[in-house]
């Protein structure tokens, strides 16, 4: 089985450029048959109404069932506040599999990681050619695994394809997606530092073909065992972690459990904090001990 793990589907609706204007899946699809791919991770078009794109996505998956698998896509500023309650439904209602965000728009924030985090669930990001993000979210997060799309830069960034390549190596939470990654010799580079269990093979597609992208993947000459991970088996490794169904349901009441445990108020906060005469040791009020 094939996957490829980075497609887009459906309408956006600022219409400035291909990716915020369509994402129609059907000419996908028959070049993704063409080439032997099994199956898709599909995700919103930019959109300046994720919660409604998402939506839109879901009908989508719905109309290819076994064929497509949904992202659920989110802006980390504008969606902030409710981001776990749009995951938390992606996730129990038509079965989303990943969170994906776009850095041109804003970067993973700690509301995004610690919903990923909650329903084990990878962060696709693409960090538009700053892969020195990647070294404040992979250690903050060590339970959370990213998907850096294009390997770092859709952008042909030779300098954040050779980061991206180190931090693959580096981190054991840190994978990279191969689609539009023009300089080759970085997708070798990075097989040759971290191994092909920390590669997915995407197209970007429908803008992409991904019968393109795939046949990258085949010029990497990797014994057959390998490249089967390349091309499904790591992704297939990360999204069966995921809480769907009714496990999301349970992570949702979990997570409403504990928000009616916390204190309402500052001063519902402050009853619970010692005062000076119950600190029964002086040292304890030293910040810093040599």
């Amino acid at each position: 089985m094939i996957i490829d793990g980075h497609c887009h589907a459906g309408k956006g609706d600022r219409m400035t450029a291909p990716w915020n204007t369509d994402a129609a899946i059907e000419p996908y699809l028959r070049r993704a048959r063409a080439a032997g791919i099994t199956r898709t991770v599909v995700m919103a078009a930019f959109n300046s109404d994720y919660a409604k794109a998402n939506a839109a996505v879901a009908r989508i998956v719905a109309r290819y069932p076994g064929c497509l698998i949904g992202f659920v896509f989110v802006h980390a500023t504008r969606d902030a506040g409710r981001i776990f309650q749009m995951v938390a439904r992606a996730l129990r209602w038509w079965r989303f599999r990943g969170i994906k965000i776009h850095g041109s728009e804003a970067m993973p924030t700690r509301e995004v990681c610690e919903t990923a985090q909650a329903f084990r669930v990878p962060v696709f990001v693409d960090v538009v050619s700053r892969p020195e993000v990647i070294d404040m979210l992979a250690p903050q997060y060590p339970n959370v695994n990213f998907i850096i799309a294009h390997l770092g830069s859709y952008t042909d960034d030779w300098r954040a394809h050779q980061q991206v390549a180190y931090q693959v190596a580096r981190y054991p939470n840190v994978y990279a997606d191969t689609s539009a990654v023009r300089r080759f010799d970085y997708i070798i580079e990075a097989v040759k530092r971290a191994g092909p269990r920390k590669l997915i093979f995407g197209s970007d597609g429908p803008w992409i073909h991904p019968g393109v992208e795939l046949h990258k993947v085949r010029l990497l000459g990797l014994p057959k065992e390998k490249e089967v991970l390349v091309l499904g088996q790591n992704l297939l490794r990360l999204m069966e972690q995921a809480r769907v169904g009714e496990a999301a349901l349970k992570v949702a009441r979990r997570e409403e459990q504990s928000m009616k445990a916390e204190p309402r108020s500052f001063a519902d906060g402050a009853s619970q904090l010692p005062v000076p005469d119950q600190i029964t040791d002086p040292g304890a009020l030293n910040e810093y001990r040599l």
